[in-house]
């Protein structure tokens, strides 16, 4: 059952508006306020504050996330501020379902070390001076290709919808907890044969990228690394996931055709 409460917000003016209400409607309901010891993080803002508020809470899989739109798009925040009211009712009476969501487990080889991390959306891989991407693709120690070009994405099922989606990546549904390789301006001519198309991996794969230029440029949820010597790169779907509360009346079909065709 969940009692305890912990509000992540955006900056904006809106945003600080919502978070009064929400507060204040929140202590009328019986539910608590707490920084620490929470069931539920909601965040209020856009995609951005959602992905902040689950990386700052460790893609916690004991807790559940949910986020309140005031953004632009949105398409990771579940519900709007004027469905405030009807939300705290639905959480009173536990009138709500759970959805498990994949995240990726990124390990980087480099120097003699490794380093990981966690993605809700992608892991961009571009070469470090943004000349052109040379990289060995494989998917479970097999090849799938010789890739030549700017760039790969690689996406959760989570986040087919954002940065994947520019390049021309599938939208997937969010419950396959699949990974999906993009290419970023693939080079195909007489010398380079690369896949030009999204390629989407069942979640029990691991993809390995061996890099023939050694320093590259990661960028991993919006946050940019840079790396000297990169070995390999293994990425596959966390055993671990996080729970993303929603209504029952949610489905995804519906939020397709609201965030990309109103």
């Amino acid at each position: 059952m969940i009692k305890k409460i912990k509000i992540f917000k955006s900056e904006n003016i809106k945003s600080r508006q919502t978070q009064k209400v929400l507060e204040e409607k929140i202590r009328q309901k019986g539910f608590l306020l707490r920084e620490n010891n929470y069931d539920l993080a909601i965040s209020i803002g856009g995609d951005g504050t959602f992905l902040k508020m689950i990386k700052e809470t460790d893609f916690n899989s004991n807790i559940a996330y949910l986020g309140i739109n005031t953004g632009t798009l949105g398409f990771a925040p579940e519900i709007y501020p004027q469905e405030i009211d009807n939300f705290l009712d639905k959480l009173a009476h536990q009138d709500y379902k759970f959805a498990q969501v994949g995240i990726e487990e990124i390990i980087i080889y480099y120097q003699e070390k490794k380093e990981t991390f966690y993605s809700l959306n992608e892991i961009v891989i571009r070469e470090a001076d943004l000349n052109t991407l040379h990289t060995n693709v494989l998917v479970n120690d097999k090849i799938l290709e010789n890739f030549s070009g700017d760039g790969l994405l690689i996406s959760t099922s989570f986040g087919s919808t954002a940065y994947n989606l520019s390049f021309g990546g599938a939208i997937v549904y969010s419950e396959l907890n699949t990974l999906q390789i993009t290419p970023i301006a693939p080079l195909n001519n007489k010398v380079y044969h690369t896949l030009n198309n999204s390629v989407i991996i069942p979640e029990k794969n691991k993809i390995t990228i061996i890099p023939k230029n050694n320093d590259l440029l990661l960028t991993i949820d919006g946050h940019n690394y840079f790396y000297e010597k990169v070995e390999q790169i293994n990425i596959k779907i966390s055993k671990k996931k996080i729970n993303c509360l929603r209504m029952q009346n949610f489905d995804y079909t519906q939020k397709i055709n609201e965030k990309f065709l109103k």
